[in-house]
């Protein structure tokens, strides 16, 4: 395929932050009410807003599917964390998903990492498709991007890690090939947020969050967010923003704005908790594999070391247990701090079986081939204490595996202690 004459060229980057991320949380989008002085902005719930005159509103807000004071902090709160120019915050991560995907004009191809959350798999195969945009998933995304692009690409999809099995994709060499192209470059960077990574630093043009998950951080508030440096791109999902009205509330803006101040606190709480889980259930004899971007161990580590602040592995991972999935099932019934749910990247602790949960719309053979096997857990760490999770993980895995072997009467004191 030949390379087109016009390039794409990396839009003029946001000025370098000149506070540190925990600054920029507390302060970024957050301005003290200039009538009463309040520290903390009030929430604006009016739908419509006065004009002095016709075609003339008194500030600078007409209708707040349009845009809200709230929406408006909280954007510009994510622009500044995830280092970018402009950002937009829609009524889901499904919606952004949604919205970047309908930005494409019909007959487009989008090339897709396979390992991705299910919603996002059923808008690619259910509902682009549909509207004529066609997807290609791989499993090797670096090694095959060449092969796989076509005239009408018009887009590359990542995760990473992705989700759930958290592998990871060198973002900068797989935009420097689709730049070559003409092609645009989304990230999804829900699993680990913009305190541990900032896609758009590694080539990136557009990254992704479910706001739901760690920016929000306290499993209360539905919302997703888009962020970027184009001022091409600002125009035209900013139009679609408003046309679609795939817009949060402004109560659910005023709350994920409050969860984003201390999202640097959380991360690295996070981050310590899942690297004592991870390093716990690499060690044990019950678990077949573990996947977590924080081992040495983990085939991306470079990746890792390459992208995330300080080599951080994030909140997340998945393990897959000895005895399938009725082993699997048994351990999520187990735990006692954590809570068997979907979701992810709360204050509390979470667990799931993606085959049978957040991942069960996807075709069997093309789940195991992502490597999302029967057997599979997911873990969220949140933020309690390190000891306490990791001694319900342990306690759980023994119960799941070894306990049933004990009520089958296999256990006879003359095993090696494997399952």
């Amino acid at each position: 395929m030949t390379i087109p004459e016009h390039p794409i060229e990396t839009p003029p980057r946001a000025p370098s932050p000149v506070h540190g991320f925990g600054t920029l949380a507390v302060h970024a989008g957050s301005p003290h009410d200039p009538v009463t002085g309040a520290v903390i902005e009030s929430i604006s719930l009016s739908t419509t807003f006065a004009q002095t005159s016709v075609g003339k509103p008194v500030g600078l807000y007409e209708y707040s599917r349009s845009s809200n004071p709230n929406r408006d902090n909280f954007e510009k709160a994510i622009a500044a964390l995830e280092h970018a120019r402009y950002a937009l915050a829609f009524s889901s991560g499904s919606a952004t998903t949604a919205t970047v995907l309908q930005s494409l004009a019909a007959g487009s191809h989008v090339v897709s990492v396979s390992d991705v959350y299910g919603g996002t798999h059923r808008y690619f195969t259910k509902v682009a498709l549909s509207h004529n945009v066609q997807v290609t998933f791989s499993p090797s995304l670096e090694i095959d991007i060449a092969e796989l692009i076509r005239p009408e690409t018009k887009l590359i999809w990542i995760e990473t890690p992705s989700n759930p099995t958290l592998s990871l994709v060198d973002i900068r060499k797989v935009a420097s090939v689709a730049h070559q192209h003409g092609i645009l470059v989304v990230v999804d960077n829900t699993f680990l947020s913009p305190y541990v990574q900032n896609p758009l630093d590694h080539g990136a043009d557009i990254v992704v969050h479910s706001v739901t998950k760690y920016i929000n951080g306290h499993s209360d508030v539905v919302m997703g967010c888009a962020a970027f440096n184009s001022p091409e791109l600002n125009d035209r999902l900013t139009f679609l923003q408003n046309a679609i009205g795939a817009v949060p509330s402004a109560f659910d803006c005023w709350l994920a704005h409050r969860g984003l101040k201390t999202l640097h606190l959380r991360a690295r709480e996070a981050t310590k908790n899942a690297t004592s889980i991870a390093e716990a259930l690499q060690s044990s004899p019950h678990v077949i594999a573990v996947n977590y971007p924080g081992l040495p161990s983990h085939p991306q580590y470079a990746v890792t070391l390459k992208q995330h602040r300080d080599g951080m592995g994030g909140g997340m991972l998945s393990f897959r247990v000895r005895g399938g999935h009725e082993a699997a099932e048994r351990f999520c019934q187990n735990t006692k701090i954590f809570t068997l749910a979907e979701s992810l990247g709360g204050i509390e602790s979470l667990v799931e079986v993606p085959g049978a949960m957040t991942h069960a719309g996807i075709p069997r053979e093309q789940r195991e081939a992502a490597g999302v096997f029967d057997d599979l857990v997911r873990v969220s760490c949140g933020i309690e204490d390190e000891v306490d999770l990791k001694a319900d993980v342990l306690q759980a895995l023994e119960k799941a595996v070894v306990g049933p072997k004990i009520k089958n009467g296999v256990a006879n004191g003359n095993g090696n202690g494997h399952a």
